[in-house]
């Protein structure tokens, strides 16, 4: 499959080049490999270093899978079926800021565990992997299987995998299996104001 994204400006390939697959092949991602992902997302730039990010996460085939696929809607069920693993990130609505003494609430959480979810999906990438964030999943029933304490969001759920064929998909969904483009900058960013 030819890449149709064409960069306007220079940037490394990696940029253009990831995007999320649902077609997977099924197999399996070592435990290693699955920590290498996560090492990277650990390694995220965040608001006073608090790192609010959490990760669960679940290798398919293993009891901590089912819960975590179950509460996932219907459509992203139909392919995540194939998927290597499964990664809930969850990030802390409040932090203890420096020279604080109690926590007070971290504006920033879901912007920092955005830049993990950024940092695991380039090293997947880069290892040969691929990762799909979602939203679609009841949030819950998500909570309940984790264990999740509610002073904690979830921000979204990443399936991991090997990029597979298309074909394996239904074919309803078949068609959108490319990489998307993007707006062009000019309409996303702006000098001094938004115009």
């Amino acid at each position: 499959m030819t890449n149709p994204r064409q960069r306007a400006h220079p940037i490394d390939p990696l940029f253009t080049e990831r995007w999320s697959p649902r077609a997977f092949t099924e197999e399996a991602i070592a435990t290693a490999e699955l920590m290498s992902l996560l090492e990277a997302a650990r390694w995220a730039p965040s608001a006073y270093n608090v790192q609010p990010w959490r990760f669960i996460y679940a290798h398919r085939d293993t009891a901590a899978w089912q819960p975590i696929f179950d509460s996932l809607v219907e459509f992203n069920q139909m392919w995540t079926k194939r998927a290597a693993a499964l990664v809930v990130i969850a990030s802390a609505r409040e932090a203890v800021f420096p020279g604080a003494a109690a926590p007070a609430p971290n504006a920033s959480h879901a912007f920092d565990a955005g830049a993990a979810w950024a940092s695991l999906a380039f090293q997947a990438q880069l290892s040969g992997w691929s990762a799909h964030a979602m939203a679609g999943f009841d949030a819950a029933k998500l909570r309940a299987a984790i264990g999740l304490p509610e002073a904690y969001a979830i921000d979204t759920v990443v399936a991991v995998g090997r990029k597979g064929d298309p074909a394996v998909l239904p074919e309803g969904i078949r068609a959108r299996e490319l990489p998307s483009d993007r707006r062009p900058l000019s309409q996303t960013a702006f000098e001094g104001t938004m115009r």
